[in-house]
């Protein structure tokens, strides 16, 4: 079977689907890579692991519409001529524009994967008209295109029922996948670090990350726990919620927050905490926390989608409430005042990353979606 997995950043595939590309070669398909561009070294990357790579035009943080229809076409004119059997898109404008591409090219098997809703659906506070019509344009386009898919995969039940609810897709096509998983032996545990408890925030720079509440909440517990480290990783982005890197220079001045920029390899930042911090105002499944928790650490982020799938409050972390430092820093110092809860915790956020995110479970459920028979109530 040729198989087509279509993304909009070249960095993604390899990374975050790379075991799942293996995994298809591996049982014998064709597989073809596709994204808007590759460095020499991501093209080696793929050719190693049996995947062919290919390109289409796509901004892929933009609201351009002309440059997305340029994508429909180029992805269009790609499946008509490759014909590939099967297709996977992830991301909001692979799955709205991969997925158009692929009905219209007549791809027999199309399955499409949630993995969050993004800034147009995300409350960031006061929003402009140009983002409420971006987002109505969006879930019309996520109409169309996914409910011309056979299969629609999820991350969390809260954006199953969000897209039921709002029609964008059949409860019959639309299934939980839960965290998209992470490989348990390369974040293995690691050795909790010796003194005072150490927090660290990994994320793109973008306000519904929760990165400004993590400032706030981390100056709040310094002045009750001055031995306190607070570290954050992550880099700018082009997103129009993106935080400038003036700004976060500006507000890690003070020292509170050591900014460490973006890593490659995080399991270093992640081994240097005692516990790890996603303040996010709403995920898929978060990865830097599927991440943390494989290595061992306990869990502060907000009871909002996403994130609720990986704390069970006061067993592996605890809970604050979204867009609010108070409640953050609350949650933060239980782990300053009793900083012996912080093993036992950690021990559960790894027995729940065995259980729920295991990358070889997950991505053989994926397969097996994909090559699942289709039956007749999903063909219509």
């Amino acid at each position: 079977m040729k198989i087509a997995v279509i993304s909009n950043f070249a960095e993604s595939l390899i990374r975050f689907r790379g075991p799942l590309l293996r995994l298809l070669v591996e049982r014998g398909h064709v597989v073809h890579a596709l994204a808007p561009s590759y460095s020499t070294e991501q093209r080696e990357e793929l050719a190693a692991l049996g995947v062919v790579p290919a390109t289409y035009r796509i901004e892929r943080t933009g609201l351009n519409p002309l440059s997305d229809l340029q994508a429909l076409r180029d992805l269009t004119v790609w499946l008509r001529r490759e014909r590939p059997d099967a297709s996977l898109t992830y991301f909001i404008k692979p799955n709205i524009y991969g997925g158009l591409a692929a009905a219209i090219a007549r791809v027999p098997r199309r399955v499409a994967m949630v993995e969050g809703l993004g800034y147009l659906f995300t409350d960031v506070g006061h929003e402009g008209i140009k983002k409420r019509l971006a987002r109505r344009l969006a879930i019309i386009l996520l109409r169309i295109a996914l409910g011309r898919a056979h299969r629609v995969l999820f991350l969390n039940p809260d954006d199953r029922t969000e897209f039921v609810e709002r029609g964008i897709v059949s409860p019959v096509n639309a299934r939980l996948l839960g965290g998209i998983g992470v490989d348990l032996s390369y974040y293995d545990v690691a050795p909790l670090p010796d003194g005072p408890p150490s927090f660290l925030m990994i994320g793109r720079l973008l306000r519904e990350k929760g990165v400004r509440e993590f400032v706030t909440a981390a100056r709040m517990v310094r002045k009750d726990f001055p031995m306190t480290r607070f570290q954050l990783v992550g880099g700018t982005d082009s997103n129009p919620s993106g935080i400038p890197a003036d700004e976060v220079r500006a507000f890690t001045a003070d020292g509170t927050v050591e900014w460490l920029g973006e890593m490659l390899d995080v399991r270093p930042a992640i081994a240097d905490c005692s516990v790890y911090v996603l303040p996010s105002y709403r995920e898929g499944v978060p990865r830097s926390t599927q991440e943390a928790m494989a290595m061992g650490r306990p869990v502060v982020t907000t009871d909002v989608a996403g994130c609720r799938e990986t704390v069970i409050c006061g067993v592996n972390g605890f809970f604050a409430q979204p867009r609010d430092a108070a409640s953050l820093a609350d949650a933060m110092r239980k782990f300053c005042v009793d900083p012996a809860i912080i093993p036992a915790m950690g021990r559960e956020s790894r027995r729940m990353a065995e259980e729920l995110f295991d990358q070889v479970k997950v991505n053989e459920r994926i397969y097996q979606t994909m090559i699942a028979p289709l039956t007749p109530e999903i063909l219509q």
